[in-house]
């Protein structure tokens, strides 16, 4: 209904069914980040799907082995599922993932 009314723009900027998983909202910026698995999307609120910036953050590869060994599913558990993303200050924002049971935390600057 939203799409036929033409009351949404939906994001198109995810074609690999990326499992979303944290969103932060920035007003002042006019932003929206979106933690996803293996990646942390940087989005434009006016239009979601100009200027998409993607980050790539997947779990180091001996971490995916270790969670395959350990009897978890290679593709619904052994990544990077991007949990938290909190406003650190006005250039960075704190994010951390599961990294495939060896959970890593890090600071993005957003320039």
């Amino acid at each position: 209904d939203l799409l036929l009314s033409n009351s949404c723009i939906p994001f198109l900027g995810s074609t690999e069914g990326l499992d979303f998983r944290t969103l932060l909202l920035d007003e002042e910026r006019g932003r929206l980040l979106i933690g996803a698995k293996d990646h942390i999307f940087l989005l434009n609120l006016v239009d979601l799907n100009k200027n998409v910036k993607k980050i790539y953050w997947p779990a180091a590869k001996e971490k995916v082995e270790l969670c395959k060994l350990a009897g978890k599913d290679a593709h619904t558990e052994c990544a990077n599922f991007i949990r938290v993303l909190q406003s650190y200050n006005q250039t960075h924002v704190y994010v951390c993932g599961t990294g495939a049971f060896h959970p890593l935390c890090g600071y993005i600057e957003l320039g």
